[in-house]
């Protein structure tokens, strides 16, 4: 099923035409290719295409949705999301987006959409060809995977809104697992791009393995307060955490840590926290959100103040704000909420940006955090987290001995108050992006 933007107005008239006061058309579709990779053969490959449309309609400030993946039904689709407004709440701060124009950032590659299921298999055998040949202690991998999608949206409203966008994305990901004697350790990389250039699908299975032998040979240490480094993966763990405080939604419905925190300072004056859906490349960007808002950057916190949440239309009208442009669905059978596009950490003007060849010389003497287990179960409300971490003990600012079973205990905003330094080497993770940071006088147990 296809849907271009004049069948999309079509449906839109259809619902104004059957009683709506204001209505909506979402349509998305996918195709994608996954595989997985075990022993140099094929462990499992999926090929599959999927789509369909979602109507809202807004009709005596109440709203009305429904879905369909037949575009021949969508007079029913119409009349479904038309009953299910007579039964909803009223609500004044219901609204559509504005017509607005598309924002300029390329997300679209010719070559994705020209991968064939061989040529996916034999990327995949890559990553873990690469893992076991970069180490002989790599005696197992598990899950080397290679993921290639192409994906169309297309959006129309009542208020003028038409808009029609391609955008691929590709991935690559693996654990490794290293053994030594009894012991074992595991080590995980990951790859995505909306461009397929930009993955070294070879890279990853090193990565996941150099990432593994490290950590052999771990000991117990003894609990202390330390200051730590957080790796740039651990520190996207704990920014995931934080970025639930950032949305609005969460904020209105009195579930984020920062409520009535705006204009104040939360966290070290020596970080930035943004989010843009701009960056050419990175798997959040768009030109425009689920809604149809042009995608934009919008610093949230400026040298530790917080300057602003992440808004969509209706909670930006409720919120007396202007959408951020954040409006995000899980799928067309979804209603949109408030997500990121891509939200990174960037040094701010008050830090020195420190090389990664020289963290452990700005440590000096403490934990290099590799590896943290249940950083989702910090309460987002609270703020208040203890988790297990592996990592790597410095000491004399040079690297002493890996560490197994160390727990770190505290809260989110203490935590983030508490970064000392800022290294050069921003990564993504999926949506989320972080350079290594490092956090003074952090409780750690055994």
């Amino acid at each position: 099923m296809s849907l271009d933007p004049g069948m999309a107005a079509d449906v839109v008239s259809r619902a104004l035409r059957d009683g709506a006061d204001r209505a909506e058309v979402f349509f998305k579709s996918y195709r994608n290719i996954s595989v997985e990779i075990k022993d140099q053969s094929v462990e499992s490959l999926s090929t599959s295409f999927s789509s369909g449309y979602s109507v809202r309609v807004i009709k005596n400030n109440r709203m009305g949705f429904s879905f369909s993946t037949d575009i021949g039904e969508f007079a029913e689709v119409v009349r479904r999301a038309l009953e299910a407004s007579d039964a909803a709440d009223e609500d004044p701060f219901l609204a559509f987006a504005q017509t607005s124009p598309a924002s300029e950032v390329p997300v679209y590659d010719e070559t994705v959409p020209d991968v064939k299921e061989d040529d996916a298999i034999r990327m995949a055998m890559q990553i873990e060809k690469a893992a076991y040949e970069a180490d002989n202690r790599i005696k197992r991998v598990r899950k080397p995977a290679a993921s290639f999608t192409v994906s169309e949206t297309v959006m129309a409203n009542s208020c003028g809104m038409e808009a029609r966008y391609q955008a691929t994305s590709c991935s690559a990901q693996i654990t490794a697992v290293a053994e030594s004697g009894p012991e074992g350790r595991t080590g995980w990389d990951f790859m995505g791009s909306r461009f397929l250039k930009d993955i070294s699908f070879e890279q990853v299975g090193r990565t996941a393995a150099a990432a593994a032998v490290r950590l052999l040979g771990s000991r117990k240490i003894q609990g202390m307060k330390t200051d730590i480094i957080l790796d740039n993966a651990v520190a996207n763990d704990f920014l995931g955490v934080f970025a639930s405080s950032l949305s609005s939604e969460a904020v209105q419905k009195g579930r984020s840590l920062l409520a009535d925190r705006l204009g104040t300072a939360i966290i070290s004056p020596r970080i930035n926290i943004i989010d843009s859906g701009l960056l050419a490349g990175r798997l959040g960007s768009k030109p425009l959100d689920d809604e149809g808002v042009a995608t934009r950057t919008t610093p949230l916190v400026h040298e530790g103040v917080l300057r602003s949440f992440l808004f969509n239309t209706y909670t930006a009208r409720k919120g007396n704000a202007a959408s951020t442009g954040n409006a995000v669905r899980g799928s067309f059978a979804a209603l949109p909420g408030v997500g990121v596009t891509n939200l990174f950490i960037e040094p701010s003007g008050a830090a020195a940006c420190i090389p990664r060849d020289r963290l452990f010389g700005a440590l000096g003497k403490g934990l290099y955090i590799v590896d943290a287990m249940g950083v989702h179960t910090a309460n987002p409300i609270s703020g208040d987290f203890s988790i297990g971490v592996s990592g790597i003990w410095i000491e004399n600012s040079e690297v002493a001995y890996p560490v197994k079973e160390a727990v770190i205990s505290g809260n989110l905003l203490d935590f983030f108050n508490k970064v000392s330094g800022v290294s050069d080497d921003l990564r993504f993770y999926g949506v989320l992006g972080s350079p290594s940071l490092i956090i003074s006088d952090v409780d750690v147990s055994a």
